[in-house]
């Protein structure tokens, strides 16, 4: 048997791939701090840190999952924020990011997004003052989560 081949068929061989290459799902959190939980440490700091923030400046908010990650809702959706490998990501939309545009330079920002490195200070003054500004106009002129 030492010089014996072995034949797999094309279907065993899709089956191997497919097993290995699919990660096993995991189960989509429940709740905020099931989310968190789910992350190393240091970033579990950073969004924790960011979740005091927020609920702070929004005492009545809900809190839940949307979209696999924590978002804080009124009579409107307010923020939402989630965790990376190397970053932790705040939400508070497009227009609440505007007045900030010049603070924000030194953070890499996506359309609705900042993005704070796990490596360095989460600047909560800023996030607080862009949150007040939200709910400022979610009150004042119902901003939508989706303008």
């Amino acid at each position: 048997m030492a010089n014996s081949k072995v034949f797999l068929s094309s279907s065993i061989i899709s089956n191997i791939y497919i097993n290995i290459a699919t990660p096993m799902s995991t189960p989509k959190p429940k709740s905020v701090d099931e989310y968190i939980s789910n992350f190393p440490i240091q970033t579990q700091e950073k969004l924790l840190a960011i979740r005091e923030v927020l609920l702070n400046i929004a005492p009545n908010a809900i809190e839940e999952i949307k979209w696999g990650v924590p978002v804080l809702t009124g009579k409107r959706i307010l923020f939402s924020f989630s965790g990376f490998k190397n970053h932790v990501t705040f939400m508070p939309t497009g227009p609440a990011l505007l007045p900030f545009k010049e603070d924000l330079s030194k953070y890499k920002t996506g359309k609705d997004t900042i993005q704070f490195p796990l490596d360095q200070e989460l600047p909560i003054d800023l996030i607080s003052k862009i949150a007040r500004h939200r709910m400022q106009e979610v009150e004042e002129h119902d901003a939508k989560w989706k303008y």
